[in-house]
Parts: C-alpha cells; sequence; structure tokens
C-alpha cells in the first residue's frame, strides 16, 4: 500500500507528521551513502519507523528520494538568498552569495557527488525540472543584484556566473583554488561596466 497524498484524498496530520520523519531520514541516508544507498532498510534504520511504515507512507522510493532532494534544493536556494540580502552594497552581495553557494561543498564534500549524481539521474529519467528551477531560482538571484548594480547584460552576467560557481565547485573537488583567488575570480565577474553611450 502506498501513498495516497497528491490524489485528491485528504490527508491527515498524523500522516503528513510520518511523512516529514521518513522524508527527514532520506535526507540525511542521501548525504551519508548517495542516491544508491537510499532504500527503504537504510532510512527505515535512520528514523523511527519501520521499513513496512516507509512502503506505506509512501509509493515507491522514487518518491521519497524526489521529496528529500527538494528539500535540499529549496534549503540550498535559502542559503544563497539569505547571503544575498547582507549588506546594502550589491557587489559585495554577489560575492557573498558566491560564497554561500560554495560553501556547501566545502562544509559536506559528499554534496558535490550527490549533486553530480542527482543531475545525471534526473537527466536520466527525463525528470529535470527540480534542477531546472535550483538552476533559474539562484541565476535569477544573481541577475537581480547584478541589476541593482546597475551592471550591463544582468541575465547574461547572472548566467556567466551561475556556470562559473557550477565548474568552479567541481574543479574545487580535483585542483581546489584558495579561497581568495575564487573570491576574486567572483570580485572580476562582478565588476561593473559602464552602459553603453548611445549618441555623441
Amino acid at each position: 500500500m502506498g501513498s495516497t497524498a497528491g490524489r485528491g484524498e485528504r490527508v491527515s496530520p498524523n500522516h503528513l507528521e510520518k511523512q516529514r520523519q521518513i522524508v527527514e531520514a532520506a535526507k540525511g541516508v542521501i548525504v551519508r551513502d548517495g542516491l544508491a544507498g537510499c532504500t527503504a532498510r537504510a532510512v527505515a534504520d535512520a528514523s523511527p519507523l519501520t521499513k513496512s511504515a516507509i512502503h506505506y507512507y509512501f509509493a515507491d522510493m522514487d518518491e521519497i528520494v524526489e521529496a528529500a532532494m527538494a528539500s535540499h534544493i529549496a534549503a540550498f536556494v535559502d542559503r544563497v538568498r539569505a547571503a544575498a540580502e547582507v549588506g546594502d552594497d550589491p557587489h559585495q552581495q554577489l560575492v557573498a552569495a558566491a560564497d554561500g553557494y560554495l560553501a556547501i561543498f566545502v562544509e559536506i564534500p559528499t554534496s558535490l557527488v550527490l549533486w553530480t549524481e542527482y543531475w545525471i539521474d534526473a537527466v536520466r529519467r527525463g525528470r529535470t525540472a527540480p534542477v531546472e528551477q535550483m538552476y533559474a531560482d539562484v541565476t535569477d538571484i544573481f541577475t537581480g543584484l547584478f541589476r541593482v548594480a546597475g551592471v550591463s547584460g544582468p541575465g547574461r552576467r547572472g548566467q556567466a556566473l551561475m556556470s562559473f560557481l557550477i565548474g568552479t565547485a567541481l574543479q574545487q573537488a580535483v585542483a581546489p583554488l584558495a579561497a581568495a583567488d575564487v573570491r576574486a575570480q567572483v570580485a572580476d565577474l562582478c565588476r561593473a561596466d559602464p552602459e553603453p553611450r548611445v549618441g555623441p
């Protein structure tokens, strides 16, 4: 018997709480063991529920993994957004937001493997909407800051900074740069340039 959530039935608060507990346990398992290690047994061992309860409250493990990764993605975007709201200088906010983006990969080294694994899995299954939304949300944060900073082509700059950070996160796993060097590169990308003059 699987989850009935999303099928039009009313779900009790107790049912929602059990699902929340399962998703929280799955989040920890995924960070520790990766997507392949997120089994019903592993989630049950990490939660106060039994393996049979896992299957009762969710239709399958894919549903649990997607809910857990959606929560990780939301927390990731919130962290970048919070970093971008510190202070009132948009250039400093851009550097802070970039720091916030990269910090998670420093704090939890396994997160880089997890993100890469999840992106590949999403592409293979043709279910890239969560990844696309995360990319769009973070890019929008950068684009907004570039716009406030008066930098020309804020949308293009936002996409360029996002691409830089994705590449840098991967690079840091094999040939790490000093934090000061990364910040200097981010600062170069964020440097304001004058709007092109029109007319004489």
